[in-house]
């Protein structure tokens, strides 16, 4: 017979072991259009928290480590959107995606051109410092519909800087893509439930806004 002492220490383990390479979350109603997160640096444990609270809108998210997906041109998204599809709970169709910091970069640098493969993106904060050109960019590569959040005061490695948003803004405004920026004043990096400066305030509208941006690109 299990006590009540290793029922309990079985389920911390299960609460604070580190999430497998790819974790799924499935939606509350057993099956739902895909979800494929891309976490920050900080590793996907750090986006589990609002990777849930997408899944419970009713899609089936998966969520990946962005570390690996760094430096691979694209190929390790491309390899993380092939794996979610093959999820138990995943519905047919293409996918949505969602990064955060420097998974949120690769999905908006890489993931904008796969129209074929991608409905539609949702990033917050990603890291932008390397986007070079980026009229070339909104003009060769951003084919997906993006939403893009970032704080006015987001300093954090010079990686995700609000000028440079604002560039990309412009610059997908001028190529007529369908680019959104919302931007949130007094507003760090990391301001996610959880995050190193969570912010309430922005993170209830930035997820407010991904949840009716997600219910446009794979439907409520």
């Amino acid at each position: 017979m299990i006590s009540r002492l290793s029922l309990g220490a079985a389920v911390l383990v299960l609460l604070t072991a580190p999430l497998a390479a790819q974790t799924e979350f499935p939606p509350p109603s057993g099956k739902g259009r895909l979800v494929v997160v891309a976490s920050g640096m900080s590793g996907p444990e750090h986006y589990a928290t609002v990777s849930r609270a997408i899944a419970a809108l009713g899609y089936d998210v998966v969520l990946f480590d962005g570390n690996k997906m760094a430096g691979t041109k694209g190929e390790g998204l491309q390899t993380a959107i092939t794996t979610a599809q093959q999820m138990p709970h995943a519905l047919p169709g293409k996918p949505a995606l969602v990064g955060f910091s420097m998974g949120g970069g690769t999905v908006l640098g890489y993931g904008s051109a796969m129209a074929d493969q991608v409905a539609g993106i949702v990033v917050w904060y990603p890291a932008t410092s390397t986007f070079q050109n980026i009229p070339a960019f909104a003009t060769t590569r951003l084919k997906v519909p993006v939403l893009m959040f970032a704080g006015e005061n987001d300093t954090y490695r010079n990686c995700c800087l609000i000028g440079t948003a604002h560039a990309i803004a412009s610059a997908a405004q001028a190529a007529g893509k369908p680019f959104e920026l919302v931007t949130y004043p007094a507003t760090e990096h990391d301001f996610i439930e959880d995050g190193g400066h969570y912010n309430p305030a922005a993170y209830k509208d930035a997820f407010k806004r991904t949840a009716a941006k997600l219910a446009e690109f794979l439907g409520p």
